[in-house]
């Protein structure tokens, strides 16, 4: 019984480091385009090799 005086505490300090990281890639960007990747595999915008030798 005495191990939960020990586990709260860390359950609760990981629980602050998930929130603290979470909050930090909010304001940092992380999540400001999230169908950005999964939409950018779709767009066909490639360049025939051909093109890319002829220009360089």
């Amino acid at each position: 019984m005495t191990v939960i005086i020990y586990l709260i505490p860390v359950a609760l300090g990981l629980g602050g480091l998930g929130l603290a990281g979470f909050l930090w890639a909010a304001s940092s960007g992380q999540f400001d385009d999230p169908d950005g990747a999964a939409n950018r595999i779709l767009i066909d915008e490639d360049v025939p090799l051909v093109d890319k030798i002829t220009k360089t």
